[in-house]
């Protein structure tokens, strides 16, 4: 698709960085970094959901949560306001963080300008890669961070954030919910929150 050296060169460059995650989900009976197995997976996603992404969405979709766990939460205050305060921030650090990366492997400053508006969300929801990059990363939080956050959550935050979730995605994506590999337990919760919604 687009094998060119120096997109081969970002995306190694970009797992490379992503692999020296503390944190470790298991996959298989392996621990594998957290961030990593994420990117993939919105990657993958990203590749389901537009029949020719160009190739700076797939950059981004590699690198929009670069290094996450660098700018932990608690380091903002525990409140809306801070949650905020905190998404922004690692907006702009994985923006910051993936520019450095492009720019060593040879990538132009346009590419890397419309790199930075998808990853923070600069154009969002008017560009339609924004959109496929969203609902990417919406589905991938449901299959593998959901069961993550279920004993974590009240109800009450549960259906938000869900309903938040389905609301942000395109009726493209929303089709997708209903096979995902999701646990009785999470199919069920979405399947709830998807039915008090509407649908809609």
């Amino acid at each position: 698709m687009h094998e060119s050296e120096r997109f081969q060169q970002a995306i190694e460059r970009f797992d490379k960085a992503n692999a020296t995650d503390p944190r470790r989900d298991e996959v298989d009976g392996t621990a594998q970094p957290r961030e990593l197995l994420f990117a993939r997976s919105v990657y993958e996603w990203v590749q389901k959901l537009a029949p020719e992404p160009s190739e700076p969405l797939l950059l981004a979709a590699r690198s929009h949560t670069l290094c996450r766990w660098m700018i932990p939460r608690d380091r903002y205050p525990m409140t809306t306001t801070g949650y905020h305060e905190w998404r922004n921030a690692l907006a702009e650090f994985h923006a910051d963080e993936a520019a450095k990366i492009l720019q060593d492997v040879g990538y132009d400053a346009g590419t890397i300008r419309q790199v930075r508006a998808l990853i923070t969300k600069a154009n969002w929801p008017a560009d339609p890669e924004a959109l496929v990059l969203e609902d990417a990363d919406c589905l991938v939080f449901l299959e593998s961070k959901l069961s993550r956050f279920i004993d974590a959550w009240d109800d009450e935050k549960m259906t938000r954030v869900l309903g938040q979730t389905y609301r942000k995605m395109t009726p493209e994506a929303r089709r997708h919910v209903g096979a995902l590999p999701l646990g009785d337990r999470e199919r069920k919760i979405v399947e709830q929150v998807v039915s008090g919604l509407g649908a809609k």
